[in-house]
């Protein structure tokens, strides 16, 4: 996928394979919405907007995310922003290598890639037991 993040003009951004074919189901249901406004529809080329086009009102986004992590069974009041920092800190406990977990967060250091990834039990585990 692509897009355009701070300060670049293209973002990269790897994928599962399983989310491939859902986010292409996204953009087809999408490009129907936009059939189905016409003119109106307001394109600001985003992968997650209202059905008009336009961004999701960051309180609608914020809402969306508390369900889902109830849904999730998560108690922690997290915010979306944290998810990041449990990414990071998943991929090193699947023993991806730091640079790579650099890259898929679009770090251009690699200190700011170290302080998203926290020390877990089972890497402090897998470490004495080497």
């Amino acid at each position: 996928m692509s897009g355009s993040p701070k300060g670049k003009s293209k973002l990269m951004i790897p994928l599962p394979p399983p989310l491939i074919p859902l986010l292409k189901l996204h953009r087809e249901v999408q490009e129907a919405e936009r059939a189905t406004v016409g003119e109106k529809w307001q394109d600001w080329d985003l992968v997650w907007c209202r059905p008009g086009g336009g961004p999701i009102e960051a309180r609608d986004d914020w809402e969306e995310w508390k369900e889902f992590l109830q849904l999730a069974e998560v108690e922690k009041d997290a915010r979306v922003h944290d998810a990041r920092h449990t990414a990071a800190t998943l991929l090193l406990e699947q023993g991806v290598d730091m640079r790579v977990v650099q890259v898929i967060l679009d770090h251009s250091q690699l200190p700011t890639t170290k302080r998203y990834t926290h020390v877990t039990e089972n890497l402090a585990g897998d470490a004495v037991t080497r």
